[in-house]
């Protein structure tokens, strides 16, 4: 099938489409970088105070990038892509430099903090990915652009221009798409697992290399290179369970040091492959396989302890620490003045940073259900779970098997959660950021 893309589009329409062609890929992370002082002064933007497009720096503001794709024509038919060379969509495409123009234009009227970067594959993967550095070559050799930079790498391109693109970016990502083989074969047949996981390997070479570099006593200031990277999966497109899911993000924090991985529900598109399930699946597994990824990456859970064989899939109605607690009754109450910080972090309601002050504090006194309260910290659902100076959860009956009905939500608010996007998303958000589990 032959693609083509309007010569004379107006810059304007080009916009609009490839902005809003971009939307789907929800790996946005912050950067963590800091590229200060250009050559002789000079300088545009700063990447001071990480940022994530759309939603909440680590600080807590909220900050936009200017989220784009180079083209969204494509070579590839992946079954899921609203892009991919079957589909009947209007095309677009940026030249390099009339992206460039758009990014200073944005961030010059404080529009935007940065550019997100990625793009459909067009002539080959290598081509495309000498356009994409192009455009942050010039932002950052021509006009001095110190705002953060994200560019999405492409696995099929050659080692060398994927580090080249690390050079200019403050954090890098390749969608791994889905966890397994099997299903990239099935719905994406131009893409291959392995070859994404040695890309992404050879990026975390690049970056263990900058990193170790910095470390040195008495080294040279080490070359930019991105600070980290992230990948993102598709959730519902096809059968993979979450236990599977969660058993590749595992061994992509684990063997490649990713920063993040980003969960993204699968909404049908227009024309949709007769491969795709007719339904997107809820909102809230989308939530749920969140707050799994914070407990393996915070809370010292492993993924057995989540999602097994025997249960391979996440409780929808409870959040996986809590339902791992009902599982495990036998370690509980926990005694908030004498438990392990290991202990405390299991505890449903207790999140990284008040079992940390709880550990603080139990240093001068013994805490009381008064000083729970002063942390802000959910009592409903901790009571049955620990034991302070004044309080002994005997009479909740921990092993009463009611025990689960008492956090269930109600009817309604169940609903809810299952079917109303704005409320779901709202709430997932909020939880997730505050990494209070």
């Amino acid at each position: 099938m032959r693609i083509t893309v309007a010569p004379d589009m107006e810059l304007q329409q080009k916009l609009e489409i490839l902005a809003d062609a971009a939307k789907y890929d929800a790996s946005c992370a912050s950067s963590g970088a800091a590229r200060k002082d250009s050559r002789g002064g000079k300088g545009v933007g700063s990447t001071g105070g990480a940022g994530i497009c759309h939603s909440y720096a680590p600080d807590g503001r909220c900050i936009s990038l200017l989220k784009v794709l180079l083209t969204n024509a494509c070579l590839y038919d992946c079954h899921y892509c609203i892009n991919r060379r079957s589909s009947n969509v209007q095309r677009a495409r940026f030249t390099p430099d009339e992206l460039v123009r758009l990014t200073l234009d944005f961030y010059k009227r404080n529009f935007i903090e940065g550019l997100f970067l990625s793009s459909g594959i067009i002539q080959s993967a290598d081509y495309t990915m000498e356009l994409v550095i192009e455009v942050a070559r010039k932002l950052r050799e021509d006009h001095h652009f110190r705002g953060y930079i994200h560019l999405k790498m492409i696995p099929e391109a050659s080692p060398a221009l994927i580090e080249k693109a690390g050079r200019y970016a403050d954090r890098v990502s390749i969608n791994i798409e889905l966890p397994t083989q099997q299903g990239l074969s099935k719905l994406a047949p131009e893409k291959n697992l392995a070859r994404t996981q040695e890309a992404m390997g050879h990026l975390r070479e690049r970056i263990d290399e900058r990193f170790a570099d910095q470390r040195r006593p008495g080294a040279l200031k080490p070359p930019p290179f991105a600070t980290g990277q992230s990948t993102q999966m598709l959730v519902g497109a096809d059968d993979s369970t979450d236990a599977v899911i969660l058993r590749r993000a595992d061994v992509l924090y684990g063997d490649y040091r990713l920063r993040r991985v980003y969960y993204s529900g699968f909404s049908p598109i227009p024309q949709p492959s007769s491969l795709l399930p007719l339904r997107p699946p809820p909102l809230v597994r989308e939530h749920r396989l969140y707050q799994a990824d914070w407990l393996l990456r915070f809370y010292g859970f492993k993924v057995e302890e989540i999602a097994s064989d025997a249960a391979p899939n996440l409780d929808l109605q409870l959040d996986p620490k809590l339902v791992w607690a009902l599982r495990n009754r036998a370690c509980f109450p926990a005694d908030v003045n004498r438990a392990s910080r290991e202990i405390l972090l299991r505890v449903p309601g207790l999140g990284v940073r008040n079992v940390d002050r709880i550990l603080s504090a139990r240093r001068f006194t013994r805490l009381r259900l008064a000083d729970l309260v002063r942390l802000r910290v959910p009592m409903k659902k901790v009571l049955p779970f620990l034991i302070t100076a004044d309080h002994t959860p005997t009479r909740f009956g921990l092993d009463d098997d009611a025990l689960r009905a008492r956090f269930l939500p109600p009817p309604r608010q169940a609903e809810l959660d299952f079917h109303s996007p704005p409320a779901a998303t709202v709430g997932d958000l909020v939880s997730v950021r505050s990494g209070e589990l």
